[in-house]
């Protein structure tokens, strides 16, 4: 495939500017939010890994920062801003709008793509725009971090957990049993097994990867080259389980 060019961005929030890394393949028609957390950022290699493969097979994606330059500089020395799950929340809720309104992307179903604190905004956040984010992957996310805006939570969720990741894995699990809002064919948890919470074992990235692709494929719809059209796929429309509030 050939190179794809980053086009740097830079969104305002009330306390300076969040900057941003978007790359939309021509034959795009759905796009990838990453919510990075626990002090990583739009250089995370990891998430940047993920990225580049997602672009490969047609997706477009966006790499933010949800803290500030000078937001980042207190987290690294107080570890509080992180855990801010409000603040990174709005954070995404922002990007999903400014998604909207920039040209490339707008009308796009959006995927977010959630690691560790990230994963709990990027829930919080789906709950927010309902009608915005038709899919969601957490990896070795804090899912329970989202509290009690899991049951409210449309978007189809894949929870992805290294299997020697156990704490975190259980609380995934429990996170799971809360998203109510979901037929249970749109909630899983895909373990990958001899894998820690940062998934550096041989073929653990990969593997995410592979996961999350798949997901995303099966409830955004991506362009798809190899038809005899390479017409857009449509996403199935979800059926939504009743909850009593």
């Amino acid at each position: 495939m050939a190179h794809l060019t980053a086009e740097p961005v830079e969104m305002r929030v009330p306390t300076g500017t969040l900057n941003g890394d978007l790359v939309v393949p021509p034959a795009a028609e759905a796009v990838v939010l990453f919510a990075h957390g626990s002090g990583s950022s739009r250089h995370s290699p990891r998430n940047r890994a993920v990225a580049e493969a997602l672009q490969n097979t047609g997706y477009a994606t966006m790499l933010l920062d949800l803290l500030t330059a000078e937001e980042a500089d207190t987290d690294d020395r107080t570890q509080a801003l992180r855990f801010d799950i409000d603040l990174l929340t709005d954070r995404v809720v922002t990007a999903v709008d400014w998604l909207e309104q920039w040209q490339a992307t707008r009308g796009m179903p959006v995927g977010l793509f959630g690691a560790s604190t990230g994963a709990a905004a990027a829930l919080k956040g789906a709950s927010r725009r309902p009608g915005r984010v038709a899919a969601v992957v957490s990896r070795g996310g804090r899912p329970d971090l989202s509290g009690e805006a899991l049951s409210s939570v449309q978007a189809p969720t894949l929870l992805i957990v290294g299997g020697d990741d156990r704490e975190v894995l259980e609380l995934n699990r429990h996170a799971a049993k809360l998203l109510t809002s979901l037929p249970l064919t749109d909630v899983q948890i895909e373990i990958v097994q001899h894998a820690g919470h940062l998934f550096e074992e041989p073929g653990a990235l990969e593997k995410v990867t592979d996961l999350a692709a798949g997901w995303f494929r099966r409830y955004l719809g991506v362009p798809r080259p190899e038809g005899p059209t390479g017409t857009h796929v449509k996403p199935p429309e979800p059926v939504r389980r009743g909850v009593n509030r």
